[in-house]
């Protein structure tokens, strides 16, 4: 049965989290920006594990979900130690991290920092380097003066009420870029990337790919999919990747 509950990280910030024991490795799903492991790529990933006696780790970064802290104080740097912290005190195994969007780049920090607990890695809409490449440079110089001079900048969702991005959070995604030359990460990786995306372009992936050291990495391409693949079909592709890395026969129950 999965339990649930929330860390301190050590500063007063309580980080939730639903752990789901069973044999390893664990799954661990690392949510988008401004996402969180109630999401349907989570949930589903968590009842796939549960059919199969899996081990599963879900958790909110500071200002996400159910999660202490404000969003606004976050970025790229802090949500990375914040799955640490939750990692290292709750996950005994080796990890099969499911990163989704921003999730994406964050596993990648994960697993450039944990190198001996990573098993496996899946991006899916995986988003490396976003604040620099997609939003920075999104804006017109206008807006970027705008954005250094204010400090903030509320920007349009399709999913919901606008959200606010920082400066901070743009000068502290510089300190984690990983596009710029060889990744060092050798275990398996999956990419699976919507043709459609309208958040994160397709050739996004093949960059990424390339970018890798691991020689075992394959790219999916969903021709019409968008940027959540959220779609029933989109959840049993994930649960086919994951079931393969894991040694499982198919992604059904």
């Amino acid at each position: 049965m999965e339990r649930s509950g929330r860390l301190d990280r050590g500063d007063g910030v309580e980080l939730a989290w639903a752990h789901l024991p069973g044999r390893g490795p664990c799954v661990v799903f690392l949510p988008g920006f401004n996402s969180d492991m109630a999401g349907s790529k989570a949930t589903a990933l968590r009842d796939w594990c549960a059919r199969r006696g899996r081990s599963m780790l879900r958790l909110d970064y500071s200002g996400h979900g159910a999660s202490g802290g404000a969003f606004t104080d976050g970025a790229i740097g802090r949500w990375m130690a914040d799955a640490l912290v939750l990692i290292d005190r709750l996950v005994e195994q080796p990890m099969l991290l499911v990163g989704s969007s921003m999730g994406g780049w964050i596993a990648l920090l994960i697993a450039q920092r944990r190198p001996g607990r990573v098993a496996a890695l899946v991006g899916i809409a995986a988003a490396p380097d976003f604040t620099e490449l997609l939003l920075w440079h999104g804006l017109t110089p206008a807006e970027q003066a705008a954005l250094l001079a204010t400090g903030r900048r509320e920007m349009p969702s399709q999913y919901g009420e606008p959200y606010v991005i920082t400066s901070g959070l743009i000068e502290d995604g510089r300190d984690h870029l990983v596009l710029g030359g060889p990744i060092a990460i050798t275990c398996p990786v999956r990419l699976l990337q919507g043709q459609r995306d309208d958040d994160v372009p397709w050739r996004h992936a093949l960059m990424l790919a390339e970018r890798l050291d691991s020689e075992d990495v394959e790219v999916t391409l969903v021709k019409d999919g968008d940027h959540r693949l959220s779609r029933p079909a989109d959840l049993a592709l994930l649960c086919r990747t994951v079931a393969a890395l894991l040694g499982e026969n198919g992604g059904e129950a």
